[in-house]
This record gives structure tokens, sequence and C-alpha cells, in this order.
């Protein structure tokens, strides 16, 4: 759809993306600049009289780009506040009703601008004509994003419930498919060539298509309950639709507390507290029936150059301000599944809703936050340094490229080393596709070893908002796209942060040249291949979530218990694209009460495996689906199921595998790196399990607790079950039995993931190894009871710390090394001096 840029003048002043916006690092970093006094911006006529929204914020701060463009734009269609060309609607009426209602100039909708009166402008169903007129490419390219189709969940909730389709990505909220010209995806032609490569390498993630997921079972529906009697499987499209796709960007989603947010480009721009409270002057807004659900201002929150003010509740304070997109404006939807949102604000899920909060009479539990409860945890280091998510992840990663990509790891075009580099490399200095290595095998014209370089010009969607001055070249991510807030200066990388400040990065390879790295660095990132084999996380995620079995439940005896949030996204695209509140939709309401429940919950030292991109990764419980399933009739269809895979996949013969997945995972936790020890010498690991699989009893067998005989026969006939078996399964937190067999899939999304290869689990495992000395100590060998002996006698004594201990192991390694070459030196010199001895005898003959 055509916007508004590159009209003519006629259509009234063009808008250009990006214009006036660029910002140098340092301009971006200021100070905040004076916040907008409505009484003065404002005309007071029209939308901005003062029985109207007099009081309302500006969408952008005076003198920038954005705001300029929109008033002149509005004044030249009848409209000196702007307000219509983002909303619509007629500023000249005198009523609500009709201001609300159409557009008043039929100029606007010819030039690319709304055609009718648009509630929420940023909505994807409508925002061509808002956005679009100056964003067009990323607005067209919202379609086959991630957050838009929410295929991978869809996958992965498919595959949990056994739905026939091996590793494919079919289905996505709505019906879509890629642009015929490859060079409509966005980056530079480094970047397209790469993404080529890789699409190729995995047709089943990078798809051409997707269709919409299918109904969920309902009277009418194709099939009916008879098919959910035949196939209980089939509620995995009513706990789809009722739970897991809420988070979409074409609807609103749930309104509870922390779940507030707009739709479309409003879902990330527009700022929502938790409380989802109007904040700001607009009186109009802020009370009444409407007074829960509302932006918490109305203004853009974007990149460095954006400032948003949240006006003071006492003419004695100053107005609040701030630049980036809040980190908890993504948790409002990265709550859930990774849960990589709250993890890196140091937030773990809890069964428990203590400490007790002070309120109202008396202590009060603490208030559920996107329906949970939380303790507090470490949070991620780059948290605590201030940046926001943007600051590392692309607009790529975020809004798309405009092609499909089915999976997390698919859009991510990120890696840890696209900042920091390696020990032996500057980030400059690695190849395209390193860290991401799927890719890189695959670049075909482009050469893997050629350095990367870094980048000179940014694409022009990437023009838009703050822009650092580029000083020795913009940073070039592991996929070949520019990062237009991060350069190089000298040996250093600077990253020009969302919220104002600049932080600079000292690469490894420059800490290595001034030996700065510690000892255990220099161990696992010189001495050893852990870099080229290991992501940077597997070692640096100091905790990750693991909710160990998700136990849903299907009931079809209420027949109105879900709201089908995929149906309420496919109305808005035909006949209602701009309602504020899907839930008001009484007719979307779907047969099917969803409850979920979990087993256990833990964080420490995630086990280890493979990822998608041929990586060693933590690993986190994924769709860990035990299904129980209530038909219509209160009949159980299913009970503690876990269904099966596809025959011969995930290590598994013709049976299946267990449906249930170890997901590969980035946690978003960086911190110190984990010990050698939690990996080398933990089963949990090496994929077998928390303590190797015995920590808990197999839970393929009931558990009766009750009066018992001693040997184990219950007593009383009234005793009930107290722990259900589910058949077949032995351990949720196990990917491996004690024979290394796989017992669960292990990422479902990409074939190369799976456990640690046994090959790997035995160079990793040094379990025990302590026993390799002390089995001769202090009593075995005699030399090293000798040795044992003298210590005790003398002042020299036994290592009792850490420190002694390792400086007596590494002594020991020095001495033996020492030893075995001195021994092949002088046992060499003896071979040489003996047949040079022999050789003059048998010459004296």
């Amino acid at each position: 759809m055509s916007g508004a840029c590159g009209q003519t003048e006629e259509a009234g002043p063009q808008l250009e993306a990006g214009e006036g916006e660029t910002s140098s690092s340092a301009a971006g970093a200021g100070a905040a600049p004076t916040p907008a006094d409505p009484a003065e911006l404002w005309s007071g006529r029209g939308c901005t009289a003062a029985d109207c929204h007099g009081g309302i914020e500006p969408i952008r701060q005076p003198g920038t780009g954005m705001l300029t463009q929109i008033l002149a734009r509005g004044q030249a269609f009848g409209d000196p506040d702007g307000c219509v060309v983002c909303h619509g609607g007629d500023p000249q009426a005198t009523s609500p009703a009709e201001a609300h209602h159409g557009a008043n100039d039929p100029a606007l909708a010819e030039a690319g601008g709304p055609d009718r009166f648009f509630p929420d402008p940023a909505s994807p169903w409508v925002n061509a004509r808002s956005c679009g007129q100056c964003h067009a490419e990323l607005v067209e390219a919202q379609w086959n994003s991630l957050m838009m189709t929410e295929a991978g969940k869809i996958q992965g909730t498919t595959w949990s419930f056994g739905i026939p389709g091996d590793y494919e990505h079919r289905w996505a909220n709505y019906d879509t498919q890629n642009p015929e010209d490859p060079h409509a995806r966005l980056g530079t032609e480094a970047y397209r060539a790469y993404m080529e490569a890789k699409s190729a390498a995995h047709p089943n993630v990078f798809v051409d298509r997707h269709e919409r997921v299918p109904e969920a079972p309902a009277p009418g529906v194709d099939g009916g309950w008879e098919e959910l009697e035949a196939d209980p499987a089939q509620a995995a499209f009513t706990y789809l639709r009722a739970e897991c796709q809420r988070c979409h960007l074409g609807v609103k989603g749930r309104q509870k507390r922390g779940d507030f947010r707009g739709m479309g480009c409003g879902a990330c721009h527009i700022p929502y507290g938790n409380e989802g409270v109007y904040e700001g002057g607009d009186e109009t807004i802020g009370g009444g029936e409407h007074a829960v659900g509302r932006p918490l201002v109305h203004s853009i929150q974007a990149t460095r150059d954006s400032w948003v003010f949240k006006p003071s509740a006492s003419p004695d304070e100053e107005a609040l301000g701030y630049t980036g997109i809040p980190v908890e404006t993504c948790t409002t939807c990265h709550n859930r599944g990774k849960r990589i949102g709250v993890s890196y604000q140091g937030l773990m899920e809890s069964a428990w809703a203590s400490p007790y909060t002070e309120g109202g009479g008396g202590a009060i539990p603490q208030p559920g936050l996107h329906t949970k409860h939380y303790i507090a945890m470490q949070q991620d280091i780059h948290f605590q340094k201030g940046m926001l998510c943007q600051d590392c992840h692309t607009s790529g990663d975020v809004h798309g490229d405009g092609f499909l990509a089915a999976a997390n790891l698919g859009p991510i075009e990120i890696e840890c080393s696209d900042c920091h580099g390696t020990p032996s490399a500057f980030p400059w200095e690695l190849p395209l596709g390193w860290g991401d290595e799927d890719g890189r095998a695959q670049l075909g014209t482009l050469d893997a070893d050629d350095p990367r370089g870094v980048g000179r010009e940014l694409p022009n969607h990437l023009r838009a908002g703050a822009v650092a001055e580029p000083e020795d070249g913009y940073i070039l991510t592991a996929r070949g796209n520019p990062m237009p807030d991060v350069v190089r200066r000298g040996d250093a990388v600077v990253v020009h942060t969302a919220g104002g400040a600049s932080l600079i990065v000292e690469p490894l390879k420059a800490k290595q040249a001034r030996k700065g790295l510690s000892a255990e660095a220099e161990v696992a990132m010189v001495h050893t291949d852990h870099v080229e084999t290991m992501e940077c996380y597997a070692c640096h995620s100091e905790w990750a979530p693991q909710c160990y079995g998700c136990h849903v439940e299907v009931d079809y005896t209420d027949l109105s218990g879900g709201f089908d949030w995929v149906a309420a996204g496919n109305r808005h695209l035909s006949s209602a694209p701009t309602k504020a509140d899907e839930q008001g939709w009484p007719d979307l309401k779907i047969p099917g009460k969803v409850t979920e429940l979990r087993s256990y919950m833990r964080w420490e030292d995630p086990p280890l495996g493979i990822n998608g991109e041929g990586r060693v990764s933590p690993l986190i419980p994924g769709c860990q689906t035990s299904a129980t399933i209530i038909g219509p009739n209160g009949e159980v269809l299913a009970q503690n199921q876990i269904f099966r895979t596809p025959p011969n996949t995930e290590g598994a013969g013709e049976a299946g595998q267990l449906g249930i997945d170890m997901s590969p995972v980035q946690p978003h936790t960086t911190g110190k790196a984990r010990s050698c020890e939690s990996c080398h010498a933990d089963e949990k690991a090496l994929g077998y399990g928390i303590g190797g699989g015995r920590m808990t009893a197999p839970w393929d067998t009931d558990k009766v607790v009750d009066l018992t005989t001693a040997d184990g026969r219950v007593i009383p006939a009234s005793a009930r079950t107290q722990v259900e078996g589910i058949e077949g399964l032995v351990d949720w937190s196990a990917v491996l039995d004690a024979e290394g067999n796989q017992t669960q899939t292990v990422g479902h999304h990409f074939e190369g993931s799976g456990p640690l290869p046994a090959d790997m689990r035995a160079r990793m495992d040094r379990d025990n190894v302590c026993v390799g000395c002390h089995a001769e100590i202090p009593d075995g060998a005699l030399p090293v009871s000798l040795l044992a002996h003298v210590s005790q006698a003398t002042a020299i004594g036994r290592p009792t710390t850490k420190e002694q201990h390792a400086s007596l192991v590494n002594k020991i390694v020095r001495s033996s090394a020492w030893a075995q070459v001195l021994f092949m030196v002088f046992a060499g010199l003896g071979f040489f001096t003996a047949v040079g001895w022999g050789v003059r005898r048998l010459r004296a003959r």
C-alpha cells in the first residue's frame, strides 16, 4: 500500500522517515529537553479544545523532525495540531461521536493517510495509513515477522501434542507468504546473500508460506466432537487459540496486570504501565470506565533521541523523562515460554505469593504480575549496565526483514562475538556467520574466511531514529547488517545505548593482549576449543528458568471457557480493524477451559545440549506437555498423556519419542561464568537429569501414601493415589538415560539440535576424577606414601585450601611433564649412544 512518502506537493507536505531525527551519539546523550506544555503547543481548537484533548501530550517532543512534519501535514489537511495525520477523524466536529467518525478530508486518504477514524493508529490492520506514511518498509515487513505469525509457538505446541508434521512449520496466525522478489528482504546485499544460504540450509524453518492454524474443536466445525473423541490431540488447537496466541501483534491481548499493551507498532512504541493506567494530562482519557488498559502517556518511545515525559503528580516535581523502550515493555509478552524478558530483569517464576506486601488492613500477598508471582534473582549484566533489549536486538530481530522465519533462532542475527570478538580476533576480523555456524558453512559465493570488516553505510530503514557517528565504522552483525548504535573506535567497541549511555567495550583480543584475562578465562577460551564449539552463554548464564512438566487440562464441559485470539485477529482483518478491546466480542468464546500446572521449578546449572546452530547451549524445559482432555459430556479422553513424535525421530524407533522437549535457549542471565565443575562434574549438565536421574522416583508409576507394611503393602482399603503415574515418563529433567539413549526431544525447530553427542560427553565427563589422585594418598604407592608422610612430618603440610590444592596440582603436572620429557630425552640419548657404540664395535672388528 502506498504511503505519503514521495507524494506530490498537492497532497500536502511529504513525510520522510528519519528526516531531522538522526542524531550523533553525543547529541543523544545530552540533557533532557524541556517537556512540552500542551497549553503552549496546541491550537486549542478542534481535537485540542479545552473540553476535549487539550491536555494531551505530543506524540513526539517539539523540535523533532517527526512532530514538525506531522504539524505541517496536519495544517495542510485542516488540522493545525496534526491529529488527523495518524488518527483521521474530523477535528471540526462538535461532538465526540462525529469527531471520531470518518475522515475530514478525502484528500488525506488519497495521499495515503487515514481513510476513517483510527482509535489505535498503530494497529497492524490500519498502520499502513498511519505509521506506513513514513515507515512503509517496516510496516510491510511486520506481516511476516515472528511476532505476528507466532509460527514457532504453534509448531512447538502441535509437536508436543503429537500432531504429524515432523519439523515442518506449516501454520501461523494468518495466511501469509514471502515476497517473490528476493531483493525485497530488508538488509545489505551481504545479508541477503547470507540469508538465502541460511534459508536453503533450513527450509523447514525459513519457509515460503504459512497457513492459518486450524480451528479449535467445536460443534459445527469440520469433524466436530467426533474428531476430538477419536483424536484427543486436536485439543492442541484449543490450547493454542485460547492461551498461547494472545501475544501476537494483531491483537491487544489479555487485559491483566503486566499484560497491557498496544497493537502492531504500538505494542512496543507506545508505553503501557503494568497497571494499565493513563497518567498523562488529558482528563478525557484518564477516568471512568476506561481507567484501565490505557497507555501511560500519549507519546512514542523509540530510540536514543525519542524523549518521553510522564507528567508529575505534583506541581513541585519535575516530569520524569526517558529515552528508549523500557525492558518491561518487552516483558509484557516475553514472560512465558523461554521467559527471557523476566529472566533478563532477574525474576524467576514462583509457586508462592511471598513475601507479604504491606497493604490496607495488614499484610497482603505479593501481587500477581503476568498472572504469576516471582522471586528476585541475579539480573543480566547488560541489564545492570543500563542496556535495553533494543541495544542488542536489531531491527531485523524485531520488525523482521520481510521474509518468514518460523523459530526464534531464525530471525536473530546477533551473536555475542559481534561486540566482544574472541581472544584471537576482533569482531571486524571474524568472517560473516561466525557463531551462526550452519549459515557460515553454506555461504555459497561468499568467502567464509574473509574478515567481515565494518559498515560504512546504513540501509534506508536503519536511518530512522538515532544514528551514531560511524567513527571507524559500524559494527556488523554475524549476518552482515550494520548496527546504527554500535561503532568501532580503534580497537574498542562503543555501544550508544537507547537509554543515553555510551558504553566502551574492550574486545577479548585486546584484553588478551594486555594479559587481562583471568586464569579461568584463559583456560576456557584460549587453551581449549570452547570458543569454537560453544555459545558464550553456555558458560556465562548464571541461571536459567526450568519449569519442569506442563500439565495442561482442556475441559470441554465448559462450552465458553476460552477466547479465540486467532479468530479475533482475523476479525480485525475482515471487519473491525481498530477495535480497542477484542474481549468485547462475546461470540469469539470457544469451548474448552484451559488450566495449567507445573511439576516443579529449578533455576541452577541448566543442562547442556546442541542448538540449531550446532553449538553447545543451555537447555530449559520447552513444551513438556502432559495433557488431560475432558470431553463435552465429562468423559476423560486423555489423562496425563504424553503424546509421541513421528516414528524414527529424535533418537527413537517406530514408536516415536516422548513429545516433551528440552529447548536450547539463550537464558538472558549473563554474568560470571559457571564453574568448570558445574559442567565437567555434573551429570545434569551432561543430560542425565538432576542428580543423574536419581533425585526423583520414576514418574511412570502411581505413588500411594498411607499406612503400609514393612514390605510396602498398603493397609487401608480407602487409600488413594497421591501422585498419578505418567506413562512412559521417567524423569522430566533427563534427556538421556544411563545408557545414553535419548528420552525426550531436544529442540523441535532445527533438525541439528539434540543432546550432547556421546564422544563429547566422554570428553567432558570428569566426575570423581579426584579419586585418581586420592586413591594413592596417603598410603598407596611407595613414592606417594613417602611424600605424604614427609609433608605430614614437616612444615610443608598437606594442602588445606583451594588455592593450595590448585598450586599442588599445578606443581605435580609440571613436575610430571618435565620428568617425562627428561626421561624421553635421556632415553633417546641413551639409545643413540648405544647405537653409536655398537657401530664402532662393528667397525673395530
